[in-house]
Parts: C-alpha cells; sequence; structure tokens
C-alpha cells in the first residue's frame, strides 16, 4: 500500500471514529436528559432525528470509504453496495432536510410575539413530529432509483464510463437522466440552503435587536441564556452546513455533470461530505448548557406532586 494511500486512510478512519463518537455521545447525551426528567426541547426532536440521520451517514459511507482507502476493495457484494449507498443517500437528504426545518423552526420560536407570528408560533409544534417523518418517507421513496444503477466494483468491468467509488462502481444511466437528477438535487439543495439563509438572517437580526434592548441592565449575567445559546448552535450548525454543501455540490457537479472520473476528486467529495456529519454534534453540545444532574429536582418536584 502507498503511502499516499496509507494517510488517507487514517483521514477517513479519524473522521469515521469521531463522528462515531460524537453522535453516538450526543444520543446518550438526550436519552440521560430523558432519564433523568429534563424538559426537552421543541427543537430536541428534529436533532434527534438529525443525529440518527448522521450517524448512518458515517456508518454507510465513512466506514466503507475507510475500509477501501486501506486497501479493502471488495469486500461488499452487489446487494450490499445497493443497500449501502441507498441507506448513505436517504440519511444525507434527511440531514439536509432536518436541518432545514431546525433552522426555520428556531426562526418561529424565537420569532417576536405578534398577530403576523402568533398563528404559527402556536401551530408549528404541533406538525414538528409529523414533518420529520415525512422526511424519512419523501426521502426513502425519492432515492428508490439509486438501486437501480450501483453495483459492486467487480462487476460489469468492461463498462468505462462507471464510477468507480473505491468499493462499489455505479452505472451510467445515460445524460439526459443524469442531467434531470441533477438538476432536481440542485434544486431541492438551493430551496433548503435558501430557506436556512432567510431563517438564519432572521435569527440574527432578533439576537441582534434582543442584545440592544437588554444591554442596560446591569444585573444581567455575562453567559447567554439558554434560548440565545440554543440559536446560536443552530446559526453555527447551518454556517458550517452552507459551507460543507456548497462544497460538496461543486464537487459532485464534476463528478456527475462534466462526467470528471477522477478518483482523487471521489475521495475529496467523500472526505467534505463526511465533515458535518462528524462536527455536527460537537457543535451541538458545545452549546447545549443543560447538565442532567441539574434535571434531578423535576423529578423529586414530580413525586412529591403525586403524594
Amino acid at each position: 500500500m502507498a503511502s499516499r494511500d496509507l494517510a488517507l486512510g487514517m483521514v477517513f478512519l479519524v473522521q469515521t471514529l469521531a463522528g462515531i463518537l460524537g453522535n453516538s455521545s450526543l444520543l446518550l447525551h438526550y436519552l440521560i436528559l430523558y432519564f433523568t426528567g429534563c424538559k426537552f426541547r421543541l427543537t430536541d426532536l428534529i436533532l434527534k432525528h438529525l443525529t440518527v440521520a448522521n450517524a448512518l451517514v458515517i456508518l454507510s459511507k465513512g466506514v466503507p470509504q475507510t475500509m477501501a482507502a486501506l486497501g479493502m476493495k471488495h469486500f461488499l457484494d452487489d446487494t450490499g453496495c445497493k443497500l449501502v449507498f441507498y441507506v448513505h443517500r436517504v440519511s444525507r437528504d434527511v440531514s439536509i432536510g432536518s436541518t432545514c426545518l431546525l433552522s426555520v423552526f428556531q426562526a418561529i420560536t424565537i420569532s417576536p410575539i405578534c398577530c403576523r407570528w402568533m398563528g404559527l408560533k402556536v401551530k408549528a409544534p404541533k406538525y414538528v413530529g409529523s414533518s420529520t417523518i415525512l422526511c424519512w418517507i419523501l426521502n426513502m421513496m425519492f432515492n428508490v432509483v439509486v438501486l437501480l444503477h450501483v453495483t459492486a466494483r467487480w462487476q460489469n468491468s468492461n463498462i468505462t464510463r462507471k464510477m468507480d467509488y473505491g468499493y462499489c462502481s455505479a452505472m451510467p444511466r445515460g445524460q439526459i437522466t443524469d442531467l434531470l437528477y441533477i438538476v432536481l438535487m440542485l434544486f431541492r439543495d438551493v430551496v433548503f440552503v435558501g430557506l436556512m439563509l432567510c431563517a438564519s438572517s432572521f435569527m440574527v437580526f432578533i439576537l441582534y435587536r434582543h442584545k440592544q434592548q437588554v444591554q442596560y441592565i446591569h444585573t444581567l449575567s455575562q453567559r447567554s441564556s439558554p434560548g440565545s445559546r440554543a440559536t446560536q448552535s443552530i446559526l453555527v450548525l447551518v454556517s458550517s452546513f452552507v459551507l460543507l454543501c456548497s462544497l460538496s455540490s461543486i464537487l459532485h457537479i464534476g463528478l456527475v455533470f462534466f462526467s470528471i472520473r477522477k478518483i482523487w476528486l471521489v475521495k475529496a467529495s467523500t472526505l467534505i461530505a463526511g465533515c458535518f456529519p462528524a462536527i455536527s454534534p460537537y457543535i451541538l453540545m458545545s452549546y447545549d448548557s443543560r447538565v442532567p444532574t441539574h434535571c434531578l429536582p423535576w423529578i423529586i418536584a414530580a413525586k412529591s406532586s403525586v403524594l
């Protein structure tokens, strides 16, 4: 194995391990908060779905890519390739949809109480659960097309236009089909990113106005309120997502639309695509000020009220 391949394999390994550890820790954090009686925020349900989606992205893309970079090439058969790519596409798209839903819902949550926003503030919490489930269902249906063109790497070796991912291959679907698929994906990503940017801009405006209103109160602590910290974490999360998603989309266009088949471009695209699922749990945990031991009084109060 060449030293360059070994170095790349170690980079994928570190990214994969960091992603698995981070998302597992975040899910464990929510589990501990649940058993210690913490009151969950309305955005926590979306964050749980986002964490599960990111964990699946790491497992379905990071693990196989790490194994391939370390020299294991033919460890998946045709069925395994289809399953791995299908899970990756679904979880990736759910991650995009959940991040968009998270930013829009948080913008509605911190919006001022007035006649224009009162209806949305009241109705939005009722549709959080159904929206996340609908996101999973739609993406599972939309990505069925992945099962039709992904095969094992050792099959159809005589096809020269196939996309080689190192451990699996993607068969050409035709220029018109590829163009239509890319246009649909780009349109969806542009719409979601546009909604995220609008919601983020609105949240920044609300936070700035709130800071201007309370800066005269000298008794306020230097520490931000839980609501402000939650909003800041979502802003950092969305900013990271938009940056990494833009880079990943540019590389994906080069891979598919312009028929660039260089293996280093495939690996670079995979590496960038895995950055957001790997770093997002650490961003969320760094801004979450809830400590499980602080939630125990809720249990004590609940028991005393029953007695």
